[in-house]
């Protein structure tokens, strides 16, 4: 799968990487914006495979019931409970407490229109769970993935989302007009 991901990704597809994924953290939430389209996923898939990197997702329990269960579980999901009293953010930190390699991939965004504002789920899930954050970006405009350096969560809430709002700013997806502002 590797060969063949590399192959679509770069030469068919004649998207870069610029930085470098930090394979030495075997925890950490992936924030990844631009999310404007369902091409999204399939350039995700991809470049998870070009990494041969284990990249993981959460979804809520009944996703992961049949008849399709089992390849939601295969492609690095996990499931989330939601009807106890456990909050989402919660829920999905103690999640990296059970698994050894968790690198938690999401859509801060939270739909494919338009936002100006990021959820900060993603955010106060590192934050609970004490890993880092790794910001990526999917620049359709110049066909090319993004890796940030690896950052812990500060104090300092404003601080970090300033860090983390230059990080994305500018980046177009897909659909150009429904990119992070």
């Amino acid at each position: 799968m590797h060969k063949i991901a590399k192959f679509i990704y770069f030469k068919l597809m004649g998207w870069k990487i610029q930085g470098e994924f930090p394979f030495h953290i075997k925890k950490c939430v992936l924030p990844v914006v631009p999310h404007t389209s369902w091409h999204d996923f399939y350039i995700g898939i991809l470049i998870r495979n070009v990494w041969k990197a284990e990249i993981n997702f959460v979804g809520k329990k009944s996703l992961f019931r049949a008849p399709f269960g089992w390849y939601f579980r295969w492609m690095g999901g996990t499931p989330i409970d939601r009807t106890k009293s456990t909050d989402f953010v919660t829920a999905t930190a103690n999640v990296f407490k059970k698994k050894e390699v968790f690198r938690l991939s999401l859509a801060p965004e939270g739909t494919r229109k338009q936002v100006n504002t990021l959820k900060t789920g993603f955010y106060y899930i590192a934050k609970t769970a004490n890993v880092p954050i790794v910001m990526i970006a999917f620049d359709f405009e110049n066909k090319q993935v993004i890796v940030a350096e690896p950052f812990n969560v500060s104090e300092d809430k404003q601080a970090d989302f300033e860090k983390i709002n230059t990080f994305f700013k500018g980046v177009k997806g897909k659909v150009p007009e429904n990119s992070f502002v």
